[in-house]
């Protein structure tokens, strides 16, 4: 993985990530709940190890999970920790790759890798070795939540583009407008993403373009490298299921 160029996409993003979202208040709420439901005890020690601006780790912590977040971009793990104290939360948070995790063995019941970020990971080689640590830091037969594009679809159809997302200004007020170009690699398992928004600018917009890359992992393969990794009965549970909003890999970490 080009780690460098993948955390900067996320500090360039860190401060407009909630835009993506209609009301990203809600999503918080809603995905947390999605995933309290999955991990199905009380004040879990949960990492989410790809927390972003803290979409998944805020909603957990407000199910009383006990929740550390860890992400590749500084700016969006100091973003989480300050939206926490928002929410009247205290959140630890730290800058981590995923393939190697600062902590020690079988500290977690429960890790959470969720919103498409394991395949920004580019080999099997560095998808081993993030589920390798997701194993290592969990307990005996801790739980895993990975979540990923629908990529079985999306390998079938290979889209140039998404739809246009809307976030309106809670008070009513100004839109902005994010949509994301695909160009696909020629192995047609990869593929470099333009994530553009549109911002409101004195009656005009304004242009943002940031770019990054994924591997769209079929969920076969996925599970596939989770069971080399140590995890053991990996299955998928999709979102009419589960309520959350994309496909989730769940396995449990091998005694």
């Amino acid at each position: 993985m080009p780690e460098t160029s993948v955390a900067h996409f996320y500090d360039e993003l860190a401060d407009d990530y909630h835009l993506i979202y209609s009301d990203w208040d809600a999503s918080i709420r809603r995905q947390g709940g999605a995933l309290d439901t999955l991990i199905g005890q009380d004040r879990a020690a949960v990492l989410d190890c790809s927390c972003g601006i803290g979409t998944q780790a805020i909603g957990l912590a407000l199910r009383g999970h006990r929740v550390t977040g860890t992400d590749l971009s500084p700016r969006a793990a100091g973003r989480a920790a300050r939206e926490a104290a928002r929410h009247g939360l205290s959140l630890c948070t730290a800058a981590a790759d995923m393939r190697r995790l600062p902590f020690p063995d079988g500290q977690f019941d429960t890790v959470v890798c969720a919103d498409n970020s394991l395949p920004h990971l580019l080999t099997e080689q560095d998808v081993h070795a993030a589920l390798a640590e997701m194993h290592r830091v969990l307990r005996p037969a801790g739980l895993l939540l990975v979540s990923t594009r629908p990529y079985d679809d999306l390998l079938r159809d290979r889209p140039a583009s998404t739809p246009p997302q809307v976030h309106q200004a809670a008070d009513g007020g100004e839109r902005t407008v994010t949509f994301q170009l695909w160009h696909w690699q020629d192995d047609g398992e990869h593929y470099d993403l333009e994530h553009f928004q549109l911002l409101p600018a004195g009656g005009e917009w304004r242009v943002q373009v940031r770019r990054t890359t994924y591997w769209a992992l079929d969920r076969d393969r996925l599970a596939g490298l989770a069971a080399e990794a140590g995890f053991v009965d990996p299955e998928w549970r999709m979102p009419p299921e589960t309520g959350f909003f994309q496909p989730l890999l769940v396995a449990r970490a091998g005694e």
